[in-house]
């Protein structure tokens, strides 16, 4: 029986309602919050194994995902393919591998996030694995909010599509204008 992600999403608590501003700047009247998927095992496996079985059999040699809840996804995906994952973490404010990690150079990477809206965390992690010498031929997300014609230079699969409008700041509808705007995320949003 195939799985109602969204209703999953719905009942984890991760799925909100009202003014927001976005990490990227832009406005929604729709966030996920992924930390209510990331404490929710069962759910987030489920989303998951999504990811897992669209790439099996696997021509990847790892599993990369970037901090915070990228790393979370990363080992799911990573344990549920029989690969190694590997954390991109934030140094010196530029995305890279730490603690003494490398990967080989020409290694394929797989590498997963938790909600597409920009891109902005998957060129990071590219990026940082690309100056090890490992290539992204693939992305994969739990939530692909983005829009519809945003092109991350590789192709990619989500386990859950949303059809979420944001606004640049300069377009948010009176609708949406007149609630006040909360700032959930991990990042602070540009000025």
């Amino acid at each position: 029986m195939p799985v109602d992600f969204l209703k999953l999403l719905e009942e984890s608590g991760a799925v909100l309602h009202g003014h927001f501003l976005l990490t990227s700047g832009r406005h929604s009247d729709i966030y996920f919050e992924k930390f209510r998927v990331l404490e929710r095992p069962d759910v987030l496996s489920a989303l998951c194994t999504g990811i897992a079985q669209n790439y099996l059999p696997s021509e990847f040699d790892f599993v990369a995902g970037p901090t915070t809840g990228g790393i979370i996804i990363a080992f799911e995906v990573a344990r549920q393919m029989g690969l190694p994952a590997v954390y991109i973490e934030t140094e010196n404010g530029q995305k890279t591998l730490r603690r003494n990690k490398t990967v080989p150079a020409g290694s394929r990477a797989l590498v997963v996030d938790d909600v597409l809206t920009t891109g902005q965390s998957l060129f990071e992690a590219r990026d940082a694995l690309a100056r090890f010498g490992a290539t992204v031929p693939h992305f994969a997300v739990l939530i692909d909010r983005s829009e519809p014609n945003l092109d991350l230079g590789a192709p990619r699969f989500a386990s859950h599509r949303v059809e979420a409008i944001s606004y640049a700041p300069a377009e948010v509808p009176e609708w949406l204008a007149a609630i006040p705007a909360t700032k959930p995320g991990t990042r602070a949003a540009p000025a």
